[in-house]
């Protein structure tokens, strides 16, 4: 055999052998039998009767409960604010962002923030799959179903209809020569509409700037679309609406520019130097006499993107119920389900109601500045009503009422570990709530006193790090050391003049900002924003919403601020 056939024969090996590597590599890196063979798996007798598609939209209940992220919630002076309010919205909304208050439905004089999860959920193996509901099945028939996801959307205290609200247009010059001219009307008033804004009469707001014409703009009601419209009426100079033109292209032809929605938040600039600050509010909201700010997020990235479910409620209702000069603010924070706290931010304020419905009670509470024992009945008889036995919640309410002499009181009542701080009419900072966590010294030192106190090492009661909260019937029968009991505050006189403002908020909060941090930035946000007709509490709200975002807070957190200095630029009257 010659040399050159042992080479052939040699070099035909060695790509055969090179050949059966690569088949090697390809079979344990790719696996291809994959693709013909299926582990087993056994099938349960549940899994063959369970079909596979449910004809019932909510027969199989979310167990996640987990939320969307409903809110754009952001903290500059002119950026749409969220989880609850849009400055191109007015009213409580829900809006889906990409879940406030935002979040929320207005009723007149009062508003219950609630959060609604979604009821998206993972779906594994043997899972009943739920059937879409048509919008035209919907509208079709009037099921159990509907009407139950009709009471989840619209509890019985929020209205149905927004759109059937008076509308309340205040408008405010912020810049040019008539800066500080301000003038507000009510959608309902056909005679003063449309409303003008020009620099000679018969204007209705008279601008006076040389480069504003004699009638410039008009904004009118549009009563088909329940909405306000902004036109430019032939100027000389122009309109525009945030920076954005909206008079006819040929300036000079002095044609009128077609209608464009106004919205709350928006700016109106006349000319060059005239601007004018545009605010839209319901006519109930403006009963209020100060400004009021929600703001609330289940923070569920915060925790890895995981589903984590909104159990925070907030709500405020003035004035109560037949009880004019009152007013009640509140959180509720719940534990091992949202139910509990959902029922007792409804009750506290119904409860509230009926016992300063008393006339003896209430002239009682007016002349001593004392609702101490009206707060603590509240508390006692919402926590008899409760029948939760394996959920609880904590309750922060700040009661706030007119002596009739245009002071105004506050006093706060707690459960809990969520907070009320206010700024008083002295400047001072005040803690109106006291916490309620197992290890803090109150709570240790009311158990010495019980006679039962902590052991050594022991931070939790039953597994909870709360000692004190309404429901959690059945903690409660386990351990006498919980209590339901709350803190009742002084109550503390609110100078309006003086900068005044009160901040409620969940452990969302408080667990990553400290109280001097959220005055200071409250202090800060009211200097940056000094120039808008409104420092807005609502944008302070949501800007404290989004510092606990940024500082990474882990838990629900919702953030109620009310700011009393406010009170006089928030009203709304139907100006002669």
């Amino acid at each position: 055999m010659s040399m050159a056939m042992v080479d052939n024969i040699v070099g035909l090996l060695l790509l055969l052998m090179l050949i059966l590597i690569l088949i090697l590599v390809f079979l344990i890196t790719c696996k291809p039998w994959r693709f013909f063979f299926s582990p087993s798996r056994t099938i349960k007798v549940g899994d063959l009767e369970r079909p596979l598609v449910s004809d019932v939209a909510d027969q199989t209940p979310n167990p996640s409960n987990e939320l969307p992220r409903d809110y754009d919630l952001e903290g500059a002076c002119y950026q749409n604010e969220g989880h609850f309010r849009s400055p191109r919205t007015y009213g409580l909304v829900h809006k889906s962002r990409v879940t406030t208050t935002a979040p929320n439905l207005v009723q007149g004089d009062s508003l219950v923030l609630d959060v609604i999860s979604d009821h998206s959920e993972d779906v594994s193996i043997g899972q009943t799959l739920k059937r879409p509901i048509l919008k035209h099945q919907l509208l079709a028939e009037k099921s159990p179903v509907k009407e139950s996801l009709e009471h989840e959307i619209f509890p019985e205290h929020v209205s149905k209809d927004v759109t059937d609200q008076i509308s309340c247009l205040i408008l405010e010059v912020i810049s040019g020569p008539s800066r500080g001219l301000r003038h507000s009307v009510l959608s309902t008033n056909s005679k003063r509409l449309p409303l003008t804004l020009g620099r000679i009469s018969p204007s209705d707001i008279l601008i006076r700037d040389s480069e504003v014409s004699g009638k410039h703009a008009m904004i009118n009601w549009n009563l088909n679309d329940s909405r306000w419209e902004l036109r430019d009426m032939g100027s000389l100079n122009g309109t525009l609406l945030n920076s954005e033109p909206i008079n006819h292209p040929d300036i000079g032809s002095r044609h009128w520019g077609e209608p464009v929605v106004v919205v709350s938040g928006d700016v109106i600039t006349l000319g060059t130097a005239s601007r004018i600050y545009v605010h839209i509010k319901s006519q109930k909201e403006c009963e209020i006499p100060f400004g009021v700010g929600v703001a609330a997020d289940p923070m569920a990235l915060r925790r890895g993107g995981r589903k984590f479910p909104m159990e925070d409620v907030c709500f405020y209702h003035w004035p109560l119920p037949g009880i004019n000069q009152f007013g009640l603010f509140g959180i509720c924070d719940g534990h091992g389900g949202a139910d509990a706290a959902k029922f007792a931010s409804k009750v506290l304020p119904e409860t509230i109601a009926t016992i300063l419905s008393d006339s003896q009670k209430r002239e009682k509470v007016l002349s001593l500045c004392d609702a101490s024992e009206v707060l603590r009945d509240a508390f006692f008889q919402t926590e008899s009503s409760m029948d939760y036995h394996y959920e609880g919640c904590t309750a922060t309410v700040l009661l706030v009422w007119a002596d009739g002499a245009e002071n105004f009181f506050a006093q706060c009542a707690n459960v809990g570990d969520s907070a009320c701080v206010i700024n008083d009419a002295d400047g001072k900072q005040i803690k109106m709530t006291e916490d309620h966590r197992v290890v803090s010294p109150t709570e240790r030192l009311r158990m010495e006193q019980r006679g039962e106190p902590l052991r050594d090492g022991e931070t939790r009661l039953c597994g909870l790090n709360l000692a004190r909260m309404l429901g959690d019937k059945f903690l409660k029968e386990q351990d006498a050391r919980f209590s339901s009991e709350p803190f009742v505050s002084r109550a503390v006189r609110i100078d309006r003049a003086n900068g005044a403002f009160a901040l409620l908020a969940s452990d969302g909060l408080w667990d990553v900002i400290t109280t001097k941090k959220a005055f200071q930035l409250v202090l800060q946000f009211r200097e940056r924003c000094c120039s808008v007709m409104e420092s807005s509490a609502e944008k302070i709200a949501n800007f404290l919403l989004n510092e606990a975002r940024t500082m990474r807070t882990k838990d629900n957190t919702s953030v109620l601020f009310l700011d009393f200095e406010n009170w006089s630029r928030t009203s709304c009257k139907d100006e002669p």
